[in-house]
C-alpha cells in the first residue's frame, strides 16, 4: 500500500443536500494493484479495512450513471478495485431522468467531479451526496458479493470475496456508524451531521493520513464542531 496525496473537499449544505462539516477524503493510488490486471485484490481491502473497524458489506460493478444519493446514518468507505469513472460529490439530482441528470443540466449546480481509478480509497462523511458515471469498461450494474448489500452472506467472507472476478468499474464498500441508507434529497440535516466520527480511518488506521486527524472530535457529533 502506497501513502499518496490525501485530497480534502469541504462541501457545504446545498437547498437538498446536508453534506457536512468533516471533509471528504480521496486518497489517491493508496491501494496496491497487481500489475498483470491493474486490479486491486478484494480480500486485501477486506482484511485492511475489517482490521479498522469497518463493516466491509458490498462489491458493486457499476452500470454508465446512477441517481445521486446521500446516506444519512453511516460514514461511507469505497474502494475502486478495477476500472475508471467520475464521481460527482456534494450535489442533487433534479429531474429523475438518468440522460438529463449525468450529461444534462438535472443537477444542482456546483459540488466537484472527481476521477477514479483502481488503487484510489474515498471516504465519504455521512450526508455527502455522490453519483458514479462514465464508468469504464463499459459493464451492466451488479451486485458481485452473496446477499442483498447489506454485509456479505457467507460463512467466510474472505474465501467469498477472492472467488469473485472483477470486470468494468468495481467498488467496495465499508461503513461506520450505522446501516446505510439510499437519500436523494431532504432529510433531517443536523441529525445527519450527528453521526459519531469512527475511531480508525479505513486505509490508515489511527495516523496522520487519515480521517482521525483531518475529521475534529473524539466521537461527538459533528456539528458539535461547527
Amino acid at each position: 500500500m502506497s501513502k499518496e496525496t490525501v485530497k480534502q473537499y469541504h462541501l457545504y449544505p446545498t437547498d437538498h443536500i446536508p453534506n457536512s462539516p468533516r471533509p471528504l477524503l480521496h486518497y489517491k493510488g493508496a491501494l496496491s494493484k497487481n500489475t498483470a490486471t491493474n486490479q486491486v485484490s478484494p480480500v486485501e481491502v477486506y482484511d485492511l479495512f475489517t482490521k479498522n473497524g469497518w463493516d466491509v458489506q458490498w462489491i458493486f460493478r457499476y452500470g454508465p450513471t446512477q441517481l445521486s444519493h446521500y446516506h444519512s446514518k453511516a460514514h461511507e468507505c469505497m474502494a475502486v478495485l478495477s476500472g475508471t469513472a467520475t464521481i460527482r460529490f456534494g450535489v442533487a439530482d433534479t429531474l429523475e431522468d438518468l440522460d438529463a441528470n449525468t450529461h444534462g443540466d438535472a443537477w444542482e449546480k456546483g459540488g466537484i467531479e472527481v476521477n477514479a481509478e483502481a488503487g484510489d480509497v474515498f471516504v465519504i462523511p455521512a450526508g455527502v451526496a455522490h453519483k458514479t458515471f462514465n464508468t469504464k469498461p463499459e459493464a451492466e450494474f451488479r451486485l458481485l458479493t452473496p446477499g442483498e448489500g447489506h454485509g456479505i452472506d457467507a460463512k467466510n467472507k474472505r474465501e467469498a470475496l477472492g472467488r469473485i472476478e472483477l470486470y468494468g468499474y468495481t467498488m467496495l464498500g465499508a461503513y461506520a456508524g450505522g446501516v446505510w441508507d439510499f437519500v436523494k434529497r431532504g432529510g433531517q440535516f443536523e441529525k445527519v451531521w450527528a453521526v459519531p466520527k469512527p475511531r480508525l480511518d479505513p486505509v490508515f488506521g489511527n495516523g496522520e493520513e487519515g480521517l482521525c486527524k483531518t475529521w475534529k472530535g473524539n466521537g461527538e457529533p459533528a456539528q458539535a464542531r461547527l
